[in-house]
């Protein structure tokens, strides 16, 4: 079907869509906004709790106590009823049987006054049914009799067959009143004997409703003192859990503010209760983490200008002992071998002190907050050069060599490129140093948000757990392992501070055997937040660059073991990498 008529009947079910869409995202909103409150409120969770195991239980007694009393009331109306039945039948029997009624109107006419007096002489108004008993063949037929006529059809066959068997018998039934209204009632029956037409079923039927009224109205109260009742516990819990939990969370506020380097934060106590108890507990845990915290402070400070000063203070002393020591080491070919050997290893010695004075300036600098970056818009792959170049000498002697994957495009980042290329150098000269002769390689990427840089060796390689501690100062993963290299024991710990000076991440992952990986992540441009690594940290191996081929040390032509390779480096995900670490 096409035209107005069609885009008419179809337009509103969108609209329709739209609206149940709508309110079902308000009720999903809604769920959580309560669930959050739920799960971050514990008064919230005791005050529920509490009202629904109240409610329940209410509810719980209610049902019992109503089934309790409607079977108390109707079988206590079912007895009185029943004993009342069997009085007024026996009252009707022996009006039948003083009668002196020969023909059928006149046994009509007796039929008719039993059923109205009966109507009406019990305890209560109830109806009266006088029905044939099935199997009669009197000669006289007389008709049935009810005080109204609805009632006859209240009578079973059910309740027929079993009152003709004997005895007297009664079944639940509904009742219509005057009014229209559906009532419980009871009917009850039992044969009696006629003059002239024989046998017939008396029935008597009973309203219920006074015991229904009853009942409903117990019901109601009880609904109202329950429904008081669970406000009654409601109140008492809110004010209970108040009382407890206002203190808890004061004091965790207490203790955040604590957490935040407020240290002057504490709890106010009232009366002697254990709330109080609780919070002068706290505050004279509050004291005594400040006194601690004010003593370390005080003594990480000293610490700091103590290796700041003796830093300083050394470096005049051991400009003397540089000079006298050069002074010597130049004269050294006119030494017996011991003596050369001593000078030779004076100027050693001195190298490395140097190298640690500084990198404990370095430290100092760091820990004062006094380090600063001087970022500029570099190439990042000019400062792998320069680093890779730089580390060749000491690979060409251990006999490693360095392979560096550069991108074709320039990689440009804000950055330190005095610093960057310090880390770089640290992390080469690491390498290098636990590479056993076999390759060290250095890969660039960048994405729109970072710049990475990773070393990777092949060597002994670090476990998991050494990988975490292998940024901690003078940290060794192998005690017994001679440094034979130079270094310091600070040279990770102050490519880390670098790292972090940038706003980057460096990170370390190795297996015993199988080498480590160093990745170094940078942002492109100052403060930018740092999500993810365009490099893996967990190395993904290809096949190993063969060893460029050595000549004598004495041929002009020997290739340095250094290999630069420009080229596009495949981004693998990194499964282990951790986005904002």
């Amino acid at each position: 079907m096409s035209g107005p008529d069609a885009t008419a009947r179809v337009g509103p079910r969108p609209r329709l869509v739209a609206q149940l869409r709508r309110r079902r995202l308000v009720t999903v909103r809604r769920a959580r906004t309560l669930r959050l409150a739920f799960r971050s409120s514990l008064q919230l969770r005791v005050f529920a709790t509490t009202l629904v195991i109240g409610l329940g239980a209410i509810c719980v007694v209610g049902v019992f106590v109503s089934d309790r009393t409607r079977d108390g009331l109707f079988h206590a109306r079912v007895d009185q009823v029943l004993a009342e039945s069997a009085r007024s039948t026996t009252q009707a029997q022996s009006t039948f049987d003083s009668s002196t009624a020969t023909t059928g109107a006149e046994v009509q006419q007796l039929l008719w006054d039993v059923t109205t007096t009966q109507g009406t002489g019990g305890t209560s108004d109830r109806g009266v049914v006088l029905l044939r008993a099935p199997g009669q063949d009197a000669p006289e037929s007389v008709a049935s009799f009810a005080s109204a006529a609805d009632l006859v059809d209240q009578v079973s066959v059910g309740l027929e067959q079993a009152v003709a068997a004997g005895g007297q018998h009664w079944q639940s039934v509904e009742l219509t009143s005057p009014s229209g209204v559906r009532e419980p009632g009871v009917v009850v029956g039992q044969s009696v004997t006629v003059p002239v037409v024989g046998g017939y079923q008396l029935y008597f039927l009973y309203s219920l409703q006074p015991e229904q009224d009853r009942l409903d109205f117990l019901l109601r109260t009880f609904m109202v003192a329950g429904g008081a009742l669970v406000l009654l516990i409601g109140a008492m819990t809110f004010v209970v859990t108040r009382q407890t939990v206002r203190p808890v969370v004061q004091a965790a506020q207490v203790a955040e503010r604590l957490a935040d380097g407020h240290l002057d934060e504490r709890l106010t106590v009232h009366g002697q209760d254990e709330m109080a108890t609780l919070a002068r507990s706290f505050n004279e845990m509050a004291d005594s983490l400040a006194d601690q915290i004010a003593r370390m402070a005080e003594l990480s400070t000293l610490q700091r200008r103590f290796v700041s000063d003796v830093s300083h203070e050394l470096r005049t002393p051991l400009t003397t002992i540089r000079m006298a020591a050069e002074v010597i080491h130049a004269a050294r070919d006119g030494f017996d071998p011991a003596v050369k050997r001593s000078a030779e290893l004076m100027s050693t010695q001195l190298d490395r002190f140097e190298d640690l004075l500084a990198d404990l300036l370095e430290i100092s600098r760091f820990d004062a907050g006094a380090a600063m970056l001087e970022a500029q818009s570099h190439d990042v792959r000019e400062v792998v050069r320069d680093a890779v170049e730089g580390v060749a000498p000491l690979a060409e002697r251990r006999g490693s060599w360095v392979v560096a994957q550069l991108p074709a495009d320039r990689v440009i980042a804000d950055i330190d490129p005095r610093r960057v290329e310090r880390v770089l150098r640290n992390l080469l000269v690491n390498a290098v140093e636990h590479a056993e002769g076999s390759p060290v390689e250095v890969a660039v990427a960048a994405d729109a948000r970072a710049v990475a840089v990773t070393v990777r060796d092949h060597g002994v390689g670090m476990t998991a757990a050494e990988a975490e501690h292998v940024f901690d100062r003078f940290w060794r993963a192998d005690p017994a392992r001679a440094r034979t290299t130079g270094g310091t024991g600070l040279g990770l710990s102050i490519s880390a501070e670098d790292a972090r000076l940038h706003g980057g991440w460096l990170e370390a992952w190795g297996r015993p055997g199988q080498g480590a990986c160093f990745r170094l992540t940078l942002p492109v441009r100052a403060g930018l937040p740092l999500v993810e690594s365009p490099l893996p940290l967990v190395p993904v191996d290809p096949p190993r660059p063969p060893a460029p081929t050595t000549r004598s040390s004495n041929d002009p032509a020997a290739l340095p073991r250094l290999t630069l390779a420009t080229g596009a480096i495949p981004v693998v995900p990194d499964p282990t990498s951790e986005p904002g670490r």
